[in-house]
């Protein structure tokens, strides 16, 4: 499991570390949402550096572009998005991306894969796309360039075909699933909080499509998760019928 480390963005950005010292199961990333581009200064890189040298970050994210909300004006948000693609080099880390477009446009998908092609697939330590909500042929040039592909519980909405498109035709060992947290609690629980403990119900969703027992898309996605980050397999309690 992992804590998608961001909190507030500055200066809380060992949130997810916090939580992932009390459980041994869990992990962490670092890294400044586009949300609070705006928020980065030299002293947020400095300390993000040093806690990308924590034993239990294996990633540097969620960042991206969110061109959906804007909270940060958007030559920000790509500048701070490549500065921290430099800095996950450095630490040799994956990355997790965030990535929305306005609504009914496909902006940021073309910014962001465009900034991923030239910044960072050449160093060839790949990352996942976090909550996935782009189309089949994003998702192919994302796998181009050595990443995974993240479903949380958006998936399961009724005019979430596009997803269910896209995830019906990801590889089985390049195919990851989520909660999003608070957010985008799956069918039958959509308009609750979301919680870990809901990631059944995507599961299950993914089993329906793909043809799989829900204890085999527990078993698939978690040991892609354990290979893409090359780490032991623990005895977790598996995905398995409510």
């Amino acid at each position: 499991m992992v804590a998608i480390g961001n909190g507030d963005g500055p200066p809380t950005l060992d949130a997810g570390i916090q939580l992932a010292d009390q459980h041994a199961f869990m992990y962490a990333t670092v890294g400044i949402h586009p949300h609070e581009a705006r928020l980065a200064d030299e002293a947020a890189y400095q300390t993000m550096e040093q806690l990308a040298r924590h034993p239990k970050v294996i990633a540097w994210g969620e960042i991206g572009l969110d061109y959906y909300y804007d909270h940060s004006p958007r030559e920000i948000q790509k500048q701070v998005f490549a500065r921290q693609m430099e800095l996950a080099a450095a630490a040799k880390l994956p990355i997790v991306i965030h990535c929305r477009p306005s609504e009914g446009s496909d902006n940021a998908w073309e910014d962001c894969l465009g900034l991923i092609r030239d910044q960072w697939a050449p160093r060839g330590l790949g990352g996942i796309l976090h909550c996935f909500t782009g189309n089949r042929a994003q998702a192919m040039r994302a796998l181009d360039m050595g990443f995974l592909i993240s479903f949380a519980g958006n998936m399961t909405y009724p005019k979430a075909q596009q997803i269910r498109d896209a995830a019906l035709d990801v590889p089985l060992d390049r195919l990851l699933i989520e909660t999003d947290s608070p957010y985008l609690a799956p069918v039958p629980h959509r308009g609750k909080r979301n919680e870990p403990a809901f990631v059944v119900e995507t599961a299950r969703r993914m089993g329906e499509l793909r043809g799989l027992s829900l204890e085999e898309v527990g078993e698939r996605t978690s040991r892609n998760f354990y290979s893409f980050f090359e780490l032991a397999e623990m005895d977790e309690k598996k995905v398995s019928t409510p």
